[in-house]
Formats: C-alpha cells, structure tokens, sequence
C-alpha cells in the first residue's frame, strides 16, 4: 500500500480528533483522511485472514492525509473517530446489532445511526503536555498519566499472546508502566516500575478507570427501549459487526 500521507491532494474530508491534538507535536485538532476507494476495497477483501488491528493500521497508513502525523501515534479514540467517519463515507452510518431484552431473555435487532455519535464530555482535561494529574486513594501519592497510543495498545495485546504457554502475562502491570508518568514528581522508570509493582488494587483500579473516563474519545453508549418496554444500554464496539461491511 503507499503511504496515505504522500496522498494529501487526493479527494478527501476533514475529521475532527476527540483529542483536540493535545497529546500530538504537530498539535492538529483535525486531520484530512482519504475516502475509500475501489483499490482499498481489494486490500480489505485480501485482509480478511488478519487481525483487526492490523486492517487498522493498514487503513491509517494509506488514508491519511499529513506528512506531520504518524498514524502510529493516534490516540484510540480519534482511531474510532476515523474509521467511523470512513465506515459512514463507504458503507452508510447503519449499525445493526442484536441486543439481549433482559425481560424475555430474547435477542431482538436493533439499528443505531454512526453520525449521530459525539464527543464524550469528561470531568478531567490534560495540561498542554497532554499528561492527566490525579491523587490515589489509598497510598495519597499523585500520579500524572497519559493515555496510550492505539499502536501501544496492539503492542501489549500482542505481547500478552506471544507470553509463554502456561505462565499469566502481567498485562496490567504493563500497561499502568505505560500509563504512569511520574510518582509524586518523580519520573525515574526505575522508580515507576517499582512502584507499580507494589501498588495496591485500589489504586490500580482508580488510574485505569481515570483513564477510562477521561481520555478523549467518542461517547460510544447508547440506550435503547427493548421490544418489553424494558431500557438496554450498549456499547458501539469495533468488532465483527463494526467491520462487517468491509467483507
């Protein structure tokens, strides 16, 4: 595939970052991101066999349009917001699902409109170095935090998997050294490793659903009435049903 960033004078559309381009050096709050084309279309049907993280970082490569942003340092909620935006230019913004009513224990079909998503409103913003300060329950240390990137998400996942057979990936750990910044100022990754290594749950849950509840991404809940009268609450996913379109 070439590269999407030597693509720019291509036809394409302006998608705005949940992120605002805080966390980014070039700081662009939008990007230009290519339509998909008949020529996309055959690397997403020869793509089938791969994994879903790789179909998107094939399609951040080449539809992206800006020289001065790697599609590697993408934030995962402005990740969504672009495959959205190129699912709604190629497919339509229909979303169909199959949700659970909890009163008759039946499955029912539901269709929710992709366009109509917006921007999850937070509690915390970031500084202008994009890093999030929070204080722990339990040990009282503040901590400052940023989110990761979607590449180092698909790293840890991957390095979970590649782990020996038999032993348990300390995935969690992993991902709060990744998270954790600095420890009451102090920012020696020697330090940090030490400290995640005897953090107590408490505190470990709270910096994982801080980041959770205030990283920059689309709201993806949705609440809907079930055939019962009963209110289902979901979650726009990014799985099977989310890139079904494209096979």
């Amino acid at each position: 595939m070439q590269a999407g960033q030597e693509n720019f004078n291509l036809p394409h559309d302006v998608v705005t970052l949940p992120s605002g381009g805080i966390f980014y050096k070039s700081k662009k709050k939008t990007v230009k991101v290519g339509y998909l084309t008949a020529n996309d279309e055959n690397y997403l049907l020869n793509s089938n066999r791969s994994s879903k993280e790789n179909i998107v970082i094939g399609l951040l490569r080449n539809k992206i349009y800006e020289p001065d942003l790697r599609p590697d340092e993408l934030l995962e909620g402005d990740v969504e917001a672009i495959l959205i935006f190129l699912r709604n230019t190629s497919f339509g913004s229909e979303y169909s699902v199959q949700l659970l009513d909890p009163s008759t224990n039946k499955y029912f079909p539901h269709t929710e409109y992709l366009e109509s998503l917006n921007i999850k409103q937070t509690e915390h913003k970031p500084d202008e170095n994009g890093l999030y300060t929070t204080t722990l329950p339990k040990t009282e240390m503040t901590v400052q935090l940023r989110p990761l990137t979607f590449n180092e998400i698909v790293e840890l996942d991957r390095q979970a998997e590649e782990y020996p057979v038999g032993l348990i990936p300390p995935k969690i750990t992993w991902r709060l050294n990744k998270l954790i910044v600095s420890v009451n100022g102090n920012n020696d990754r020697g330090y940090i490793s030490k400290f995640v290594d005897t953090l107590p749950i408490m505190d470990s849950k709270h910096i994982r659903n801080f980041i959770n509840d205030n990283q920059p991404s689309l709201d993806l809940k949705r609440q809907v009435i079930a055939p019962s009268g009963e209110k289902v609450t979901f979650d726009v996913s990014f799985g099977a049903e989310f890139f079904r379109p494209f096979f």
